[in-house]
């Protein structure tokens, strides 16, 4: 059963997309600078670095900073240094609106770079359409993104939501029959990202026989999921799909836990790929088989992953989150695309360049739709012995063997 907030959510989106488009300036070259100058190539984000979410959204501002950082002390981009213009959108939609059109006609940044999240993504891309200025977003993988017929938008990681999950899906379904689960619940939080990647698990899922026993749509700003726990506790579904933000994910896990509600398998969205800062939330203890998609695994052998990796230890400490490589991929694609036309104006050249081919990144090789969305698949990672593992695909795992179920309290 779909939340009311769902389709007020879905009315807010249009809202701040017809704002966007409105309050933009006409497109055309004001703001984009000159090409010929020894000045920094001044490049645009706003990001969600404080509301509900902002702990991916500092991640992605931690991630876009390491890549100017390397980008300037490998000589810059095209021969410039790289300056960030980072503002704050508090996690909400209209100032995410107000901030790209700062951007463009007050800060007159040369380039842009997306934002967190499909829900700001959605009228933060309309700005930049409007403005005919190349979009390249590192976490925004609604479909409804790419539904509007842009032309400058780009999103940066493997796939769209509604098939983020399609691997571990299959896997599930694929199962033996005595290991396959039988039932499943959909907990959902309303948001544009989230909805599509649980409903694609969802329509995998049942078509192999399992049973949908409980489906909820809850509002963002939800905080207390001991109803929703409840229900579900109640209908005793094998699998509990997840589809969780942050705080959202930490939130419905402690509720679980407190009501002693396991589930045989567990699969959250968003949540899990928050490393150190998941693990402390629930208990690491808690971790143990927690499964998610991912786009980022810090051991890959992928360009320039080693050096990103290492680079960002140096800066920030520890391990990346995947918001932040998703991010610094952000900006790979982005130079690709700048150093391939030679000139940081022509907006419309470095479009139609990306259409046309792939680029190498920390995720992997990277091509697009024409509509801007990805072409690939995502891996799966799983929480073990307190620690990360890829399990699938068999080709990406960083280990053979794979914890049948969720085991909370295992980790040790």
């Amino acid at each position: 059963m779909v939340n009311p907030a769902t389709s007020r959510r879905v009315r807010a989106v249009a809202l701040s997309t017809l704002l966007a488009l409105g309050l933009a300036a006409c497109g055309g070259g004001e703001g984009k600078g000159s090409d010929n100058t020894d000045e920094p190539i001044k490049i645009g984000t706003s990001l969600p670095l404080t509301g509900e979410f902002s702990q991916p959204g500092k991640a992605a501002k931690e991630g876009y900073e390491v890549w100017q950082k390397m980008i300037n002390e490998n000589g810059g981009l095209r021969g410039r240094k790289v300056e960030l213009v980072i503002k704050d959108d508090a996690s909400n939609q209209n100032t995410i609106v107000a901030d790209y059109n700062a951007l463009i006609s007050q800060d007159k940044v040369d380039l842009l770079l997306g934002t967190f999240s499909s829900l700001l993504n959605l009228p933060a891309s309309a700005v930049a359409e409007r403005n005919q200025m190349l979009y390249v977003e590192p976490a925004g993988a609604s479909p409804k993104i790419f539904s509007r017929g842009f032309k400058y938008v780009f999103f940066s990681q493997q796939a769209t939501a509604d098939k983020q999950g399609e691997v571990f899906a299959n896997w599930i379904a694929g199962l033996p029959a005595d290991q396959r689960p039988k039932t499943a619940a959909y907990p959902t939080i309303d948001d544009p990202f989230a909805v599509p990647t649980v409903e694609g698990i969802k329509a995998i899922l049942e078509k192999a026989g399992i049973q949908t026993v409980y489906e909820q749509t809850y509002a963002i700003d939800t905080k207390n999921f001991d109803t929703i726990v409840n229900a579900m506790k109640a209908k005793a579904p094998d699998l509990v799909v997840h589809g969780a933000v942050f705080e959202d994910g930490v939130g419905m896990t402690r509720a679980m836990l407190k009501a002693n509600f396991k589930p045989h398998w567990l699969y959250q969205t968003s949540t899990p790929s928050n490393g150190d800062q998941y693990s402390s939330a629930v208990g690491v203890e808690n971790t143990e088989g927690v499964m998610y998609a991912v786009s980022h695994a810090p051991q890959a052998n992928t360009p320039g992953n080693k050096e990103f990796v290492a680079k960002y230890q140096e800066m920030f400490g520890g391990l990346p989150p995947e918001d932040a490589a998703d991010a610094f991929a952000a900006g790979q694609v982005l130079k690709a695309a700048v150093e391939a036309v030679g000139n940081v104006k022509d907006q419309a050249a470095m479009a139609d360049w990306l259409r046309k081919n792939s680029v190498e990144t920390i995720l992997g090789k990277l091509e697009w739709n024409d509509d801007g969305s990805p072409i690939g698949q995502f891996l799966i990672g799983q929480w073990q012995k307190g620690k990360v593992e890829f399990v699938l695909p068999k080709e990406s795992a960083t280990t053979d063997n794979i914890i049948m179920g969720w085991k909370p309290g295992g980790a040790g």
